[in-house]
Parts: C-alpha cells; structure tokens; sequence
C-alpha cells in the first residue's frame, strides 16, 4: 500500500528520545474551554427542549404542527418566527452569561452539590426575570405568560436533575479511580499537612494524593512520615513524571525565581499548577481565587486539555465498537469454536497490562498459544527478535496452527473491543505494555502511558515489522503530541488495510 503525503509528514515528524521534551515548549499553552463549552451546548438544548415542551402543553399542538406554525408565523397571532426565535435566543444567551458569571461551568470539584444546585436554580430565575422584563419592553402581551414560566420552570428543574445526575456518575468514577486526579504538595510544613488532609477526607474533590516535595532548607513537620516525602524540589518534576501527577500544590513560600521557574517547566509538563494565596506577591497578579473544598488556591497554570475532542473520542469509540461487535459477533463465535477445538486450554487469554496513569487491567485476546506459553517463555527469551524491552518471535514455537493464522489478520485481536466499550482501551492509542515491559522504561519513556492505550495505533500502521524500541517509543509520543479525532480516523482506515495484507505476526 502506497504511504500518502499525509503519513509521509507524519514520519518525518517522528523526531529523535531527544528531542521530545523541547518540543512542548513552543506549544501555546490555554486554560481549557471544552468542558465548558460542552456544558453551554447542554445547557442551550436544556433550553430548546423546555420550550417545545412548554409550547406542547400549552397550545395541545404536537412538536411537528408546531414547528410548521412556528415557521409560518401562526404559533402565535401577528408574531413573525424571527422575533419569537430571538427571544429564545435571548434567554439562552442570558442563561449562559449569568451562568458564566456564577462560575458553574468551572470544574465539578470547585462546588459541592448544595451550591451547585442554589447556582443553577438563581441562574435561571434571573434569566427569567430578564426574558419577562424584555417581554414587557416590547408589548409582548400576546405571547402567552404560562408559556414562558413553564419554560422558566422546566428550564430550572431540568438543568439542575441533568448537573445533579453528573455529579453523581463523576462520583461514582472518582470510586472506581476513573477521572481522579493526582496531586503533589511542595512544602511539608502546616499548611501542606492541612491541604493533603483535606484532599483526602472530601472524596468528592477526586484527588489523590502522593506525596510531599521536601523544600530546601525548610524545618520539615513532624507530621510527614519519610514515606509520604518522594522527593526535593530539584526532582519534583521527575516525580510529576513517575507518579502520573496532574496537579502540584505550593504550600510554602520561596524564592520566586525558583516558582517561575516551576511554572515554565509546569508549562512543558503539561501538569497544573496552583499555590496558597499571599505567598508570591507579583505571580498572581489578576488570577482568581479558586476553593479546593474549603482550602482557597490560586492556580498558576492549567495543562492545556481538548476535552471537547476527548469526549467525541469516547463516543466514537463506544459506537464503533458495539457495531463492530454486533457485526462481527458470528465470526468471533466460529473464531471461539476453532479455539476450543485447536488446541487444549481456554477459549480466551486474559493478559494484565498497564493503561492510562499506570492503571493495571486485564486485557482480553483469543488465545493463539498453549495453554502454558507464560510458563515457556523463559525458554524462549534467546530467539527475541526485538530490541529493548519488547518482545517478539515471528516463528515462536509457542503458538499454535490456528493461532498463527489469528495472528496474521489481527483476528485475535476482536475481543478487545469489550475493552473499549469498558474504557480500559481506545481503538486508536499506544500498545498497552505489560507489567514486566514498564518497570524497565526510563522516565521519559512513561510519556506513552499518559493517555488510554488502543487496540491500533501508528506504530502498527507505520512500522510493526520494526525491531526498534526507539521507533517503538518515538512513534507513540509523535501520536500523543499530534492526536485529533482526524488523526485517529486516518489511523483505523489505515489499519483496514494493513488487516487484509496480513502482515501481523
């Protein structure tokens, strides 16, 4: 198959262990919009859906008859679709801006659910006291009173049930570790003791803990046991690495050359930064106060995440993968059939690897080897054929005669898509390692385990056949550092083709 312009610019862009950490300096770095604007658009349908209802139950007219008089001007008598249009338009627009000014688009972590639920409730009354008053404004007598309070009404109830039920399944994630956040404290002294004890008894924040950063020179507090300290100031990023750390809190003052500093390499890291106020006089000059629970922050820095992109991602990959498992379900019997037959032993293996943040899960493939290859391997290690920590034989006496032939057209690989659907896995992201691999990785090499592991990625449509662990490596951070929906798209229409030449081993 012929190598597009497209996947040539991505070869080329394919750059050197070297180079990978300069290379997140020149990106333009923003606080992050997506949830944001993806909460509005929620919000704004909310709102469409409250005054189809609401025009239903007043006019017992159906949605479609009263689209048609809607467009034609007879919804309601001597008003033109325009006018009415722009009065919805105006209540959205007035829901979103006093809804912006009361910070309930920030983070679910920054309000509790009480506070949250009193925010959404004012923002819509207020609204709605704008609406009646333009109404007035405009002599809009005919339209008709109980159609806008309806709209008021199932405008509040239905914004706070839909902010009410997300909270709860954020909840519930933050208790099976999906969507947590890891945090480092610099400083050891009160302040930070009084911090990591409120991370850690408000469990609705869905931060973790793990660990204190030892400041120079600094009394350390009694209170932090040498195991809850991993490291000084001059490793802190090292350890922002190994811990997988989203977020570091100062909790001391310092020099502020030194947080500057921090901040810049923050910025490269791609991890937030946020401080106790009053302690850098300058740094946090027109940035707000933001409250962790009860605890009052500054931040200094948010990593710059496409969470609209991320939530599309995850779409497309519960819809591809149910299709694709309804489609392909009568071959993966017959595939499970010739399993039991070929050989003694379980239809399935169930592998643990490591996901996202180190997360450990069992990853689930048709077995294409004995029943005892794990045991064998020892054996075996001399014929690797790859350097590194991979490992991989073409002609691994391991796997069976079936099971060559599942390897060959990617077969064995189908049931992994029940890991997609549990959010283990992505269609398109790195191989997810095994645990063996991960613990001789060097720092930079954990870059790879940042974002949810695939079933294909760009090292299997550009270079598997390469022994290269370099490769292997640098292919996986080009991904990660020029991911976009389009990118993975390209990726699975790739790797069709790379499926039907058979090229797998």
């Amino acid at each position: 198959m012929a190598t597009s312009d497209f996947w040539q610019r991505v070869s080329d862009s394919v750059s050197s262990p070297q180079d990978w950490q300069g290379a997140a300096v020149h990106r333009n770095v923003r606080a992050p919009q997506g949830r944001a604007k993806v909460y509005m658009a929620l919000d704004v349908i909310t709102i469409l859906l409250s005054v189809v209802a609401a025009t239903i139950y007043r006019k017992h007219t159906g949605a479609l008859i009263g689209a048609r008089q809607l467009w034609h001007g007879t919804l309601v008598h001597g008003r033109p679709m325009g006018i009415l249009l722009g009065l919805v338009c105006f209540f959205a627009v007035s829901l979103l801006v006093v809804s912006r000014r009361l910070n309930l688009y920030v983070p679910a972590r920054l309000n509790n659910a009480l506070h949250e639920q009193r925010l959404s409730v004012q923002a819509c009354l207020t609204s709605g006291l704008l609406l009646t008053g333009t109404l007035y404004l405009v002599h809009a007598e005919d339209i008709s009173r109980t159609i806008v309070l309806v709209t008021v009404a199932l405008t509040t109830a239905l914004l706070s049930l839909r902010r009410l039920f997300s909270r709860l399944f954020l909840y519930h994630g933050y208790k099976q570790g999906v969507g947590t956040r890891n945090v480092l404290i610099v400083g050891t002294g009160p302040e930070a003791q009084a911090l990591r004890h409120h991370l850690e008894s408000l469990h609705h924040l869905g931060y973790t803990f793990k660990g204190f950063i030892e400041l120079p020179g600094a009394t350390p507090c009694v209170a932090a046991t040498p195991g809850n300290v991993v490291g000084s100031l001059d490793s802190l990023f090292q350890q922002v690495r190994k811990q997988f750390v989203d977020e570091v809190f100062f909790t001391a003052p310092y020099d502020r050359s030194l947080i500057q500093n921090a901040l810049l390499q923050a910025r490269v890291h791609g991890v937030d930064l946020r401080i106790v106020p009053e302690m850098y006089d300058g740094l946090t000059w027109n940035n707000p106060v933001e409250y962790i629970g009860q605890f009052p922050t500054i931040p200094l820095h948010r990593s710059d995440v496409p969470e609209v992109q991320l939530v599309l991602k995850r779409v497309l990959d519960t819809v591809l993968s149910a299709i694709t498992l309804v489609l392909l379900s009568p071959l993966m019997l017959v595939v499970a059939i010739a399993v039991k037959m070929d050989s003694a032993g379980p239809v399935f293996y169930l592998s643990e690897r490591i996901g996202k943040k180190g997360r450990a899960f069992r990853c689930i493939k048709f077995r294409t080897m004995v029943e005892d290859a794990d045991k064998q391997r020892a054996k075996v290690m001399h014929l690797n054929e790859r350097d590194g920590v991979l490992f991989k034989i073409s002609d691994d006496p391991r796997i069976t005669h079936l099971g060559r032939f599942l390897r060959k057209y990617s077969l064995d690989e189908l049931p992994q898509f029940f890991n997609v659907l549990r959010g283990d896995m992505s269609i398109v992201g790195p191989r997810p390692p095994m645990g063996s691999e991960v613990r001789e990785y060097k720092l930079s090499h954990l870059r790879r385990l940042d974002v949810t592991p695939g079933i294909t990625g760009l090292w299997q449509v550009q270079a598997r056949q390469d022994p290269s662990f370099d490769s292997y490596i640098s292919l996986d951070v080009t991904y990660i550092e020029n991911w976009s929906i389009w990118l993975d798209i390209h990726i699975i229409l790739r790797t069709i083709g790379v499926v039907f030449e058979g090229t797998g081993t």
